[in-house]
């Protein structure tokens, strides 16, 4: 790819790839380790882990947002990396849940700072129109990375068996869990090597006759209120902050309700919701190469907010559904939409925010982004549950219209409230991308 023509973002997407396989990594062994010291209630124990890595993005990543912008991108992203491959070590000799949920937010507070500053960093490493498949690479790194880390772990089962056979080694505490934690370790010093490596352009630089920024409180909340401001005002940015927000607390519905509709509403069981993320999986690849080879000519703006709907329309089709194929079909077809509104969305921003406020931006983007996935999480299953009690005392789970049956039990309803949430998150997008001009930058501080 000629986006790979820059060897600066070549090596940031190779640490973004060692960085991704960790983190996976790392997220299934701490999620097996909770487990097994949660005692009699390893449910507890896996959520309150869970809690750790998720709660403090609410809190920390706007001020994360903050600092990207005021230090060096390149030397929070090399500490941040081998200070999260510091706290991993510690892991293996952990006994106590308290430890592990402190260790799981020390290794969530050097993420909130390094993904911002890595997205923040793209647009100076490549060139305008090569953005969009920067980002396409940017998601591949992010989510493709996955089933790779699954397979590892699984096959670290096996090496953990053949090394448990050497004495030496037991002060190492070696098992599948332990394994998994050390290569992850591993793979944080890689990216952190390469990072180190690169050679950033450099940043435009403040006016030297205006006065240096302060360390202070005041001054800190006085550029995180700037980059809301912008925010607000920027009709552009405004348009893609709404638009993936609230789509996502309607998106984020179908990884709570997916299990419950194959078996419920599709009657296939596990194996249907298997196939329903694998049409979803391609579909998502689909959208991802599609965008990237028509770049060129795409008008992103509006292509982005036509994929918020299609989002809508496609979910909205597959939740109407009563067999598996035809949902396949819709359920790909949302994939294409989804990794569109991703690629898309992430370029815009990078096309439209300053370098001296990008860091900002982001960080207040994955604020969102856990924000409406947490949000969708609990409000789906819950929307569901009452929604099934209304349906059976209203219409016993059933309507007909013109003589045909349509089963609507309290999952489908929510998949199609869900549906409408997405709707109407485009209708919200072209309303703000019509307010304003778009041409808003706040003068640096």
């Amino acid at each position: 790819m000629r986006v790979f023509g820059s060897p600066s973002f070549l090596r940031l997407w190779l640490a973004q790839v060692a960085s991704a396989l960790g983190d996976w990594l790392g997220f299934v062994a701490l999620v097996a380790i909770a487990a097994r010291i949660g005692g009699s209630s390893p449910e507890a124990a896996i959520s309150l882990v869970m809690s750790a890595r998720l709660v403090p993005g609410f809190f920390l990543a706007p001020l994360a947002g903050v600092l990207v912008d005021r230090w060096d991108r390149k030397r929070v992203m090399v500490v941040c990396d081998v200070s999260r491959a510091v706290v991993l070590a510690t892991v293996p000799f952990i006994d106590t849940l308290w430890a592990l949920v402190i260790a799981s937010l020390l290794l969530e507070a050097a993420t909130l700072l390094w993904s911002p500053a890595k997205e923040a960093s793209v647009p100076n490493l490549v060139r305008t129109e090569q953005l969009t498949t920067a980002n396409s690479l940017s998601l591949v790194a992010a989510y493709g990375t996955f089933p790779v880390a699954t397979l590892v772990f699984a096959f670290l089962a096996k090496v953990a068996e053949w090394l448990g056979g050497f004495e030496a080694l037991d002060f190492f505490r070696l098992n599948q869990e332990s394994l998994a934690i050390y290569v992850d370790v591993c793979t944080f010093l890689v990216s952190a090597v390469l990072i180190s490596t690169l050679a950033f352009p450099g940043r435009p630089r403040r006016d030297t006759a205006a006065p240096r920024p302060t360390v202070s409180v005041r001054h800190t909340l006085h550029e995180l209120t700037e980059g809301w401001r912008f925010m607000a005002v920027n009709r552009v940015v405004r348009a893609v902050m709404v638009a993936l927000g609230t789509g996502l607390i309607g998106g984020g519905m179908l990884v709570p309700l997916g299990p419950v509709f194959a078996d419920r509403v599709l009657g296939g069981g596990s194996s249907a919701f298997g196939l329903l993320l694998t049409a979803l999986g391609s579909g998502v690849a689909a959208g991802v190469l599609i965008v990237s080879s028509l770049q060129s000519r795409l008008p992103k703006e509006r292509v982005f907010t036509w994929a918020v709907f299609l989002a809508g329309a496609s979910l909205l089709g597959g939740a109407s559904m009563s067999t598996l194929t035809p949902a396949l079909v819709f359920v790909a077809v949302l994939g294409v939409s989804a990794g569109t509104v991703y690629v898309l969305g992430f370029t815009v921003l990078h096309e439209n925010v300053n370098d001296e406020m990008r860091g900002r931006i982001f960080g207040s983007l994955y604020t969102l982004v856990r924000f409406c996935l947490l949000a969708s999480f609990a409000v789906g299953p819950l929307a569901a549950d009452r929604l099934d009690r209304l349906s059976v005392r209203l219409v016993d789970r059933a309507v007909t219209i013109a003589g045909h049956t349509v089963s609507v039990p309290g999952v489908r309803l929510t998949l199609w409230l869900a549906a409408v949430i997405i709707l109407g998150a485009g209708v919200l997008a072209v309303l703000s991308l019509r307010t304003g001009d778009g041409r808003e930058r706040p003068e640096p501080v």
